[in-house]
Order: structure tokens, then C-alpha cells, then sequence
């Protein structure tokens, strides 16, 4: 079937670079685009027309919230460690357990997914927490995960997170690690085994990726080994990396080199790894340690994850997007945190680089915008996504620009990093399929979905007391912001 869908601004694409297109049109027949510009010459089965609005591609989420965001609980709520953050040396000794049930991580997958969508992110590679988690994620999570997301229409890369290690604190308060070489081997021949059954489920829709949890609960074999199976594979290979000044340390101190240079070393550097954060280098606040992070990681075709959003709630930020792609970094964007809002991302990531540079002039929106589309379709090697011409996936999101929502408009782009937001999203469409339609997953009752988010969070939040140091009543893990009166007073 043949779709024409109109509005006031296009985000097209040409010459490898997007383009500006006033009172356009984009043409989409079945899963693929066969128009952009004006004027289409041929007959078409259906038009929308949007009129105030912007019609974009999809955003590209390399670090993508599928989870009940349990990173919040940290934002007031420090030091990390002695909430919930790190497991107890007790919790290990009585045994890690799975707080969640397989039918409540398949709940939280919809759920994700879903908010996802709603906020114009049409491919997505999955992060969640493991902290309350037995140990790794699961064959049979992911398995379903694909299903919810072909049901769904979401594009995502899956594999269950692994991992050979956990960081403990003991009764002193002292942060140690704990390591399983057998257990995180099997998490890797268990996520190769997922790849090999589960690529291009859905019609394409379901790709795979290879994802070992954290740069500091790896061993070197099972990085090597990750590596070498995500090059037979042939799909990408994720690790978290150099996000925090404990990570950082415990590397350095482990193996006498900074996580990049371990990395390098290992030979797991490559054009297929995506690495979240990478705010903490060499040369950054706080790291005294000389090197060339940042050039060991531009010279194997490393993609950085630029997460703004959840960085900036820990106090920390790239130094600095525009300095990153200096030294000639690949970067991607991802949510990794609740709001899933890759336009708050995008304010965010441009106001810190500013801010980070000095200068206002440093970094433009096109810039944000250019890493959270094309950036993160040509990380996954994927030149059909992430943009908007003949050829490319049908994968399109109308952003509506009503005069009672934007504010004011002068360029488009510059007008979505001003005033915009995910809650602006009207429509989305994934592989010539609408699957946001005014603003709305059809067929889910999202008031619905999100009580029943609520109680299963409020239930993990109630187990905390058992995996945090001291295992405090949970009114002392997270604290009031003011102190609270209740009926019962």
C-alpha cells in the first residue's frame, strides 16, 4: 500500500546530510520510502496531511530504557553503594534471587517498548538494571522480548545481558568484586545461542547484539571471547565503559592500564562496539591519569554512547561533545534513563557541551539532532535508518507543532531542542507500519499500564532493604524530600 504523508517541515535527506523541506511530502510504499520532497508524481492509496508539524525520521536509541527505571531512586539518594546500588557481602552469602517473575519482566518490556515508541524512538537496543537480578539476563526474557516487540512495531537489537562478576561491599563498607568465569562464559554462550535463533525474527524487525553488562565485572576472556563472537556474528557488541570514577579506578587497579587501553590491549576495540558513557577519560575532572583514552577508542571506530541525561543527574558530562568529535569519535545517543526522551537528551547533551566548551557558538542543534539519527543508524551499520529518503526504512515520526504546544517557531530544529519534547510525538511510523497514531499505542490502555507499573515497582522497591548495606527499612534507603504528614500523623 502506498502512503503520502504531508506536513509544514520535512526532515529529508541528501548528499549524505539531512535537509530542510517546507510544505513537503514523504511517500512510503510498504516497509521502504519511495518519496521525498514535493510535488510526487505517481497515485497513492492514502494522505495524511499534519500541517503544523514536523515529520522527522526516527530516532536511533543505542542505550534504550527497557526497564522500570530503578536509576531515579538514586537522584536524591546517595552515596550509591549504601542504596541498593552495590550488593551487600550478606546478600551474596544468603544467595542472589530474581525479584522480578518471568511474567513481570515481560510486563516491563511492553511497557518499555511502548514508551519508547511514544516518544519517536523507532530502533532501539535495550538496557536495563541487573541489580535485581539473580545474576545475568535470560534467553527466554529476550525471546519474548522479540515477540512484544513485533507486536509492538519496535526496531530493536536484543541479547540478554552477561556478565562474570558483581561488585560486593563488605561489613566495613569496603567495595570489592566478586567473579564467576564458568557462570559469565555460559551467559555468553547462551547469548551467542540467542543470535544465531533470533536474527531477523519479525520480518527483520528483531536484529542481535552481543551485551556484556560492565567493563569492571568483565574478565579478559570473556571480553576476548565477546569480540571474536560478535565478529563471527557479524551484530554489535555493547559494553558500559568508563562511566564512573569507581569503575575507572578498579580497572587501572586491576590490570595497570585505564579501561581503553585494557581494552585495546584485548584486542575487543572495533567499529561494531558501542561503549556507554565515556565521561570518564584520561584528562577529564577528576582522572589525573595521563593517556589517550579517547584516542584508542577513535582509532579502533569505537562508538561513544552519549547518554546526557542520566550523566548529568550523576553530576558528570562529556568534556565535551564537540572535543569528542575532534579527535574523530563516532557518537551515538541513548535514553538509558527514565523520561525515554531523546529531544530532552538532545537539550541536554547541547546546553552541557556549551557549557562544558565555554562557548555558545561550539555546537548547533543540527549537531544533537545529527547523533541521535544518523549517528546512531551508522553505529549499527545500518545506512538505511536514521534518515529520511528513497530507499530508506519507512521508520517516520510526526512531531506536532500546534501553536498551543511549541511556543514559537523559527527553524524547526532549533524550535523541537527549544521547546519540544517526547510528549510532543503524534505519530510514528516503523517499517511502513503506524504504530503511534495521535499520540496513542493502539489496542494499549496506557493509565492502565502504568498502575500496574507502579505496583510492580513499588514491590521492588519494598525488597530493597534485602540487597543494600546495613539492609536499612526501606524509609531510610530513600528518602522525603520534605518531611511527610500523612492521615495517619
Amino acid at each position: 500500500m502506498r502512503r503520502r504523508l504531508m506536513a509544514d517541515w520535512i526532515v529529508g535527506h541528501e548528499a549524505g546530510k539531512h535537509c530542510l523541506i517546507e510544505n513537503g511530502e514523504v511517500v512510503y510504499e510498504d516497509a521502504r520510502i519511495i518519496f521525498v520532497g514535493h510535488d510526487f508524481p505517481g497515485d497513492v492509496d492514502a494522505t495524511q496531511c499534519f500541517g503544523r508539524a514536523l515529520i522527522a525520521p526516527g530516532f536511533v536509541d543505542l542505550d534504550a530504557l527497557s526497564d522500570l527505571d530503578t536509576t531515579i531512586l538514586g537522584f536524591d539518594n546517595q552515596p550509591a553503594w549504601r542504596k541498593g546500588r552495590i550488593w551487600p557481602q550478606s546478600y551474596m552469602e544468603r544467595g542472589p534471587y530474581e525479584m522480578y517473575s518471568a511474567e513481570e519482566l515481560a510486563f516491563q518490556k511492553r511497557y518499555a517498548f511502548a514508551q519508547l515508541l511514544r516518544n519517536g524512538i523507532t530502533t532501539a537496543l535495550p538496557i536495563a538494571s541487573l541489580f535485581y537480578r539473580e545474576w545475568g539476563e535470560t534467553v527466554q526474557e529476550f525471546a519474548d522480548a522479540a515477540d512484544i516487540a513485533g507486536e509492538l512495531g519496535l526496531r530493536v537489537y536484543l541479547g540478554p545481558a552477561y556478565r562474570s562478576g558483581n561488585l560486593v561491599v563488605d561489613e566495613e563498607g569496603r567495595i570489592g568484586a566478586h567473579f564467576d568465569e564458568a557462570r559469565g562464559l555460559a551467559g555468553l554462550a547462551a547469548a551467542i545461542a540467542f543470535c544465531r535463533t533470533h536474527e531477523g525474527r519479525h520480518g527483520g524487525l528483531v536484529r542481535t547484539m552481543l551485551a556484556p553488562d560492565r567493563i569492571e565485572t568483565s574478565t579478559a576472556n570473556l571480553l576476548r571471547r565477546s569480540a571474536a563472537a560478535a565478529r563471527d556474528l557479524d551484530v554489535p557488541v555493547r559494553l558500559h565503559c568508563c562511566q564512573s570514577r569507581l569503575e575507572y579506578d578498579m580497572v587501572v587497579a586491576r590490570h595497570g592500564m585505564s579501561p581503553p587501553e585494557w581494552l585495546d590491549s584485548l584486542g575487543f576495540l572495533s567499529p561494531r562496539v558501542l561503549l556507554p558513557h565515556g565521561t570518564w577519560v584520561a584528562g577529564s575532572r577528576g582522572i589525573d591519569r595521563p593517556g589517550r583514552d579517547l584516542g584508542i577508542i577513535a582509532d579502533a571506530g569505537g562508538v561513544i554512547v552519549h547518554c546526557p541525561l542520566v550523566s548529568a543527574r550523576g553530576g558528570r558530562a562529556l568534556d565535551s561533545l564537540v572535543g569528542y568529535r575532534r579527535l574523530g569519535l563516532r557518537i551515538g545517543m541513548g535514553t538509558d534513563t527514565w523520561p525515554p526522551d531523546m529531544v530532552l537528551n538532545m537539550q541536554l547533551g547541547l546546553m552541557l557541551c556549551r557549557v562544558m566548551e565555554g562557548d555558545a557558538a561550539c555546537v548547533r542543534a543540527a549537531d544533537l539532532f545529527d547523533a541521535a539519527t544518523i549517528g546512531g543508524a551508522d553505529a549499527l551499520g545500518r545506512h538505511d535508518l536514521g534518515r529520511l529518503m528513497q530507499g530508506a526504512a519507512a521508520d517516520i515520526v510526526v512531531f506536532d507543532f500546534g501553536h498551543d504546544r511549541i511556543g514559537q517557531t523559527i527553524d524547526p530544529i532549533q524550535t523541537l531542542l527549544i521547546g519540544g519534547a517526547g510528549r510532543d510525538v503524534r505519530h510514528v511510523v516503523v517499517g511502513g507500519r503506524s504504530v503511534v497514531i495521535d499520540g496513542r499505542i493502539p489496542g494499549m490502555d496506557m493509565q492502565a499500564e502504568g498502575r500496574r507499573a507502579q505496583a510492580q515497582f513499588d514491590g521492588l522497591m519494598s525488597r530493597y532493604p534485602e540487597r543494600t548495606w546495613g539492609h536499612p527499612p526501606v524509609g531510610e534507603i530513600f528518602s522525603s524530600s520534605y518531611p511527610v504528614r500523612s492521615r495517619h500523623n
